[in-house]
């Protein structure tokens, strides 16, 4: 990646961590469907490469819930100079425009699916039925449904994020309305850093969805990058600075991702922390790609497209797995196959996401925020409304 400081374009380091966290949430529940049909398709690979690139879909999500805080604190500050002056009224109408747009429409689809009694959709009796899974999806507490019933299916499933996300945008607001001082501003926000680590290890108890999926275990991610943004607001790091930061972020990141079997893992993952380490390191990555105006070399612009898009993928990819899944059984589950199903269901996934992007949510979001359709926005501003 090389440096630019054109501030007329979107920041493509950001969009290539996203893209990164939505490839390892697409690979994990292709690979999910695979592991319940009982496909051996890991026979013969290493160990390290299987959780590298299989297993790291609930790591994709943290590094999304790091990247949102960043992110819409920087908007924050820009639109009103500091987190103490927030238009609370305004920031809800940005959040309604980006997400509820295609929530409301997932929901519908999901409804009908349910309603018509396709297997992959039908929310079971023994999880409250569908009328449950709404007020829960509606409410954001899915995942304190799942953590109490079991698991919604999977399209469902995947909505326990944003019930995260957005109880804690929910808060943001008032909370910085009624501290005012950037001082009780970060120190509340390091409370959610230091107790997310204790929610994960230890009021989860033996609870593995809700250590997974709580509150206060995925708070300290959006936490982190709220800090981050406001740490970095007013200063602006020198190259060596910013490339010593994105070294040390990069080596956090691929030691979470790629050194899952390790020891240092089970003592990081048994004390709660190590969600955490991997927030940090996204963030370490997320300040110099900002400040610097990182540029996507070619060949890793279809990543960053996809990281453009990752809220639009998030919510629609798993219509593509189970409908290629399903085809793949229908083919008698052809064991040569399964590269190929990895391979069609990001290039799928990827293409959907970017035309409900395009024609649906992008339209849509410009509407409910007010923007005139020839409207120009700074690059930091529309990066935002793309964080899920």
């Amino acid at each position: 990646m090389t440096p630019s400081t054109s501030s007329d374009r979107r920041v493509d380091g950001i969009d290539l961590l996203r893209g990164l966290a939505i490839f390892f949430v697409l690979m994990n529940h292709v690979n999910m469907r695979l592991r319940i049909a009982k496909i051996p398709y890991t026979q013969g690979l290493p160990e390290h490469l299987v959780n590298a690139l299989f297993w790291n879909g609930e790591e994709g999500v943290r590094i999304f819930f790091a990247i949102s805080g960043f992110l819409i604190t920087t908007m924050t500050l820009r639109r009103w100079g500091s987190l103490g002056q927030v238009d609370a009224r305004r920031f809800y109408v940005l959040r309604f425009a980006r997400i509820a747009p295609l929530l409301l429409l997932l929901l519908a689809v999901l409804s009908a699916l349910h309603l018509a009694g396709f297997s992959d959709f039908i929310v079971r009796p023994k999880t409250g039925g569908l009328g449950r899974a709404l007020a829960a999806a509606l409410t954001f507490h899915v995942n304190l449904l799942e953590a109490r019933r079991g698991y919604l299916p999977g399209s469902w499933d995947i909505l326990w994020s944003l019930s995260v996300e957005e109880v804690f945008y929910l808060a943001f607001p008032l909370v910085c309305l009624l501290l005012r001082k950037r001082t009780w501003i970060l120190a509340f926000l390091g409370v959610f850093v230091v107790l997310g680590p204790f929610g994960r290890a230890v009021l989860a108890g033996n609870n593995g969805t809700w250590k997974e999926y709580s509150y206060l275990g995925g708070m300290d991610g959006i936490a982190l990058g709220c800090v981050a943004a406001r740490v970095a607001a007013n200063r602006h790091y020198s190259q060596r600075v910013c490339r010593m930061m994105a070294a040390a972020g990069a080596a956090l990141v691929l030691l979470c991702l790629g050194c899952s079997t390790e020891a240092w893992k089970q003592a990081a993952d048994g004390s709660g922390v190590y969600m955490t380490l991997l927030a940090a390191g996204t963030c370490l990555l997320i300040v110099p790609a900002a400040q610097m105006q990182w540029r996507a070399r070619r060949a890793l612009r279809p990543v960053a497209w996809m990281g453009k898009n990752s809220y639009e993928i998030y919510l629609t990819h798993m219509f593509v797995v189970f409908a290629l899944f399903d085809w793949f059984k229908a083919a008698g589950k052809p064991m040569n196959a399964v590269p190929a199903l990895f391979v069609s269901t990001v290039l799928i996934s990827t293409l959907v996401g970017g035309l409900v992007e395009r024609y649906y949510s992008k339209p849509l979001n410009a509407r409910i925020r007010g923007h005139g359709a020839g409207e120009k926005r700074p690059a930091l501003e529309i990066a935002a409304s793309s964080a899920g």
